[in-house]
């Protein structure tokens, strides 16, 4: 595996690494299918406003940095089913260096190269189907900085729903997932251009800002992707290394967080989490990453 992202064929592979992953639009089983079989769980520890038409864009709130070990109350906590604060990883003096893009291209990231030691991981939501308002609450009271990448066929029923996200304060970002989550791999350079600018423009106009990051549906792209997203004004395709399922973590590799790891998490209900709830499954999330010794940074600040 490591050959092939090598290789030329680079982009491919990881497409299917992430598709493997429980990419958008997959089923959510306790354990998914993997490429290969490097599947391992976490114990799990759980217990059981205006659409995007009519008003004037609102310019994007500025970004405020994290507190170094939390904010939150410990009721808050409490109240949401752990057992101590979480961990805030601080704004960095400066950014990672991430490999460069290729020349009319973006650069692809599926891990930020933090220190070794810099135990910190990322959380991002995708799609946008379910608009839970407990979760709205959950967010706030926790303080999490969360990396959205929205779909538009499927967010933009109720748009106001992110936008009180991405308001509450906690550094939430507003990203690109495409107009309609196609397979964009299937689709000549034309197709991929106008569902990642179509939803270029579609956040800009309904959020005023327009995205920096995109991430392909299922993880799936080649060059005429990333020929695409250059052409749309995007800076980095975003994929990732784990993906939270019902009650456990799914990782490409190993049987562990790594530090840097970007985590794939959806907003999804209870008839895609077999009957859990969005707060309950991101509760239990919350706990293995408390478990395993990591905190949790704000992607945008590194990428």
């Amino acid at each position: 595996m490591r050959n092939a992202r090598r290789s030329v064929a680079g982009t491919l592979a990881a497409g299917a690494l992430a598709l493997s992953l429980a990419g958008c639009g997959e089923s959510v089983e306790p354990i998914e299918r993997l490429g290969r079989k490097t599947t391992q769980e976490v114990q799990d520890e759980a217990s059981g406003a205006p659409g995007p038409g009519g008003s004037a864009a609102p310019s994007a709130p500025a970004s405020p940095s994290l507190p170094p070990s939390g904010g939150a109350s410990d009721e808050a906590y409490r109240k949401w089913g752990l057992s101590r604060p979480l961990e805030f990883a601080p704004k960095p003096a400066e950014k990672p260096k991430l490999p460069a893009a290729p020349a009319g291209k973006v650069a692809v990231v599926d891990r930020i190269p933090v220190p070794a030691g810099e135990k910190v991981v990322f959380l991002t939501f995708d799609d946008g189907a379910e608009k839970d308002p407990e979760f709205l609450k959950m967010a706030a009271d926790l303080k999490l900085p969360i990396s959205m990448f929205l779909t538009d066929d499927i967010a933009s029923a109720d748009y106001g729903y992110f936008q009180k996200l991405r308001d509450m304060g906690n550094g939430s970002v507003i990203n690109n997932h495409t107009l309609s989550h196609p397979n964009l791999r299937t689709l000549p350079y034309t197709t991929q251009k106008r569902e990642i600018c179509g939803q270029q423009d579609h956040l800009e106009q309904r959020f005023g800002e327009r995205p920096r990051l995109f991430r392909p549906p299922y993880g799936n792209y080649n060059d005429d992707t990333l020929r695409a997203a250059s052409e749309c004004g995007v800076s980095s395709l975003v994929l990732w290394r784990v993906s939270m399922q019902i009650n456990n973590f799914q990782y490409a590799e190993g049987n562990a967080l790594k530090p840097g790891d970007i985590i794939l998490a959806h907003f999804r209900g209870r008839s895609e989490l077999k009957g859990s709830t969005e707060t309950q499954m991101t509760t239990r999330m919350l706990r293995h990453i408390q478990d395993q010794g990591f905190r949790i940074g704000r992607l945008e600040d590194y990428v």
